[in-house]
């Protein structure tokens, strides 16, 4: 019997990316990129991002199909923010991780961003694009084929 992989979850690198964002912005701010009131901005971001992430998860749910990446998936959705992007879920913890970086307003607290979202990409977009072509084959490659990865 094999034992199950243990990965740490997006929801738990975007936290992380937060943390340190908020660190090198405390500890080495850099420059001032956003001003207020422009800074205040990225809360729409904030906001954008949690509603897209939570609605493209329950659109997950509502397919009975697994939301946790790399757990069994019983249906391939591709309605509501599907139709935009192969990723909403990942594209609203973006979308967090920015505004975050915009309310705080430094270039330090955009240090943790860009391996954030390479994280996203080389540990779970890439495998999860392979399993969803092994499980749903010419339909998911028809998907792939006409929704881009991100936008």
């Amino acid at each position: 019997m094999s034992t199950p992989v243990r990965r740490i979850l997006p929801p738990v690198w975007l936290a992380l990316d937060i943390v340190a964002g908020y660190g090198f912005h405390k500890l080495m701010p850099l420059v001032q990129l956003f001003p207020a009131p422009w800074k205040y901005g990225g809360a729409v971001l904030i906001v954008l991002g949690i509603v897209m992430a939570a609605t493209a998860a329950n659109l997950f749910r509502r397919a009975h199909t697994a939301v946790i990446p790399f757990h069994p998936s019983t249906a391939l959705v591709t309605t509501g923010w599907y139709r935009f992007t192969r990723n909403p879920m990942y594209l609203g913890m973006v979308l967090v991780a920015c505004g975050v970086a915009i309310v705080q307003g430094s270039l330090g607290a955009w240090i943790p961003v860009p391996p954030f979202i390479a994280i996203l990409q080389l540990r779970f977009i890439r495998g999860e694009e392979e399993f969803l072509e092994r499980i749903f084959g010419d339909e998911y490659r028809r998907f792939k084929a006409a929704v881009r990865r991100w936008l």
